[in-house]
């Protein structure tokens, strides 16, 4: 485990977003005991899927549930940005490759019972990590020792990435930006969660003009925007500025390294890690 104790801000102060969010926790529990892997995604970039997961890991945490937040937004991470310290060397991506034990990635936060596992640098070939044996695994140790494991995964109307993960989750939870995401679109996501046997926990609808100020005005603008931006040469863009920090001497293409039997074994992920109650 990494020694760097991360501060995450308290941006929740508003009375009303921290009852929300203690509200969309119970939501989760009332879902069943066995709900206990959670992806979190969105059709578009921006919607606020990363605050969400943040704030519903910590809310989960705040209850005195042992939780991890995983990011697994590889391509192009908010989390990183938001709260990534000059002492957090490793991440997901190094335990994937087989780099490093899952232990070693884990970060304390300031939050009792809350930990993170950053991205980490962008690899060749992310998809291919998220769907392989070694993320499963990680997955299923993981269940050994945390009550929720909260995963932030790719806008799933940019990449396929957020499907890869989520049918290997318990449930999954699509953010949608209120006034900004037609149905269609929505509606279209939520097929694509389907098709890969994502179990559904619901929606959040984030971002909601509480003042009642212009709720539906922009909604055909918006229509347009989305469908012309993130359909087409967002979709081809997601991630791409980072696409230069290579993980591996791996070309693109590249499959995903698969380590034999003995060294899965070997991945004794959680070593050093206290187990749960």
């Amino acid at each position: 485990m990494q020694s760097a104790k991360l501060h995450f801000s308290q941006s929740e102060n508003n009375y009303q977003i921290k009852e929300a969010y203690k509200t969309l926790r119970s939501n989760v529990e009332f879902s069943g005991q066995n709900v206990r892997v959670i992806s979190v995604t969105s059709c578009t970039p921006g919607e606020g899927k990363t605050t969400v997961a943040m704030a519903l890991a910590r809310a989960f945490a705040e209850a005195g549930k042992k939780t991890v937040l995983v990011d697994a937004d590889m391509r192009k991470s908010v989390l990183v940005g938001r709260y990534k310290t000059g002492s957090v060397r490793l991440g997901l991506t190094h335990c994937l490759v087989g780099r490093e034990r899952l232990s070693s990635v884990i970060c304390e936060t300031d939050t009792p019972n809350l930990y993170v596992i950053f991205s980490g640098p962008v690899p060749p070939n992310p998809s291919e990590l998220l769907g392989g044996r070694i993320f499963g695994k990680a997955l299923e140790n993981m269940k050994q020792v945390f009550d929720y494991i909260i995963i932030d995964t790719p806008p799933l109307g940019s990449v396929i990435d957020a499907a890869v993960v989520a049918k290997q989750c318990d449930g999954t939870i699509m953010v949608v930006e209120s006034n900004s995401i037609s149905y269609r679109f929505a509606q279209r996501v939520k097929d694509q969660l389907d098709k890969a046997g994502a179990k559904m926990l619901g929606v959040v609808l984030n971002k909601v003009d509480i003042t009642g100020k212009g709720y539906y005005g922009h909604y055909g603008n918006y229509y347009g925007k989305y469908y012309g931006k993130y359909y087409g040469k967002y979709y081809g863009r997601y991630g791409e500025d980072n696409q230069n920090v290579a993980t591996t001497p791996r070309t693109r293409s590249a499959p995903e390294p698969a380590p034999d039997e003995d060294d899965l074994d070997e991945l004794n992920y959680l070593a050093g890690v206290t187990r749960k109650d």
